[in-house]
């Protein structure tokens, strides 16, 4: 598939995937959405991959919708307004249910849908300086098919405040509400980036795997409503190929061989 809205770059065992569109501080249209949903699904498969990381060129991570996209929407029937939205809304859902961890290398701006693929994506590291905001209703709209993500990340109390505001936000608060997981120098953005990839990359990706859905599977649920599905999982992954070498390679004080 050729690519006009994003950029793919591949070093081992590592993706970057880049939004190209610093022109329009990397708003996203229909086509960035169709080009990124496959991109992350195909990622998703490759053996060979083990993080993904997702970057805006430029001066912005992402300003969310572009303009001229909102102007057509503008336009749209009710059914072309469904369609759009599932279409964005399965873009989140690909990256939050990606298989490989996805990192977001967030720097300038991340508004809106930009927001909302922040909080998409598994652990999200910003420069200071950045600005956030689920700022939808500002436009009479709602951050409606990004909210399970957004309030999956800042809690029901900060979303009811900022939701409803449609404010702007910085570094410091993202750190605070849990939406970033570092906040640095801009400077210090790509090497804080590469520190949480080598951490990933010392887990089995299995493992990684097994962990976001079990994250899935678990969150807002009681204990005993899956304690059966835990159980089953625990024992699943220590009797796998990747489970055995593991425990393995801690017995005899060795990296296990997803380590290169």
């Amino acid at each position: 598939m050729k690519l006009e809205r994003l950029e793919v770059e591949t070093d081992g065992r590592i993706a970057r995937v880049w939004l190209t569109r610093p022109e329009v501080r990397n708003a996203f249209d229909g086509l960035m959405v169709t080009e990124l949903r496959k991109v992350i699904d195909e990622l998703g498969a490759d053996e060979a991959l083990r993080v993904i990381v997702l970057g805006g060129r430029g001066k912005v991570f992402s300003a969310g919708a572009d303009l001229e996209w909102m102007k057509a929407v503008a336009d749209f029937g009710h059914e072309d307004n469904v369609r759009d939205a599932r279409a964005l809304a399965e873009l989140f859902l690909s990256i939050s249910r990606s298989p490989k961890p996805v990192v977001a290398r967030v720097q300038g701006a991340a508004l809106g849908g930009g927001a909302g693929l922040v909080a998409a994506c598994d652990i999200a590291v910003a420069a200071l300086g950045t600005c956030f905001g689920f700022t939808e209703v500002r436009l009479g709209l709602v951050p409606s098919v990004i909210s399970p993500y957004g309030i999956g990340r800042i809690g029901e109390s900060a979303a009811r405040e900022l939701f409803l505001t449609g404010e702007r936000f910085d570094a410091e608060k993202a750190l605070e509400m849990g939406l970033v997981r570092a906040a640095v120098p801009e400077a210090d953005l790509d090497a804080a980036v590469d520190g949480r990839v080598g951490e990933l990359l010392l887990a089995g990706p299995r493992a990684i795997a097994e962990a976001k859905a079990l994250l899935r599977e678990v969150s807002g649920r009681r204990a005993e409503d899956v304690q059966g599905d835990t159980v089953k999982r625990i024992a699943s992954i220590r009797a796998s190929e990747e489970g055995q070498e593991g425990l393995r390679a801690f017995l005899e004080k060795r990296k296990p061989r997803w380590i290169e």
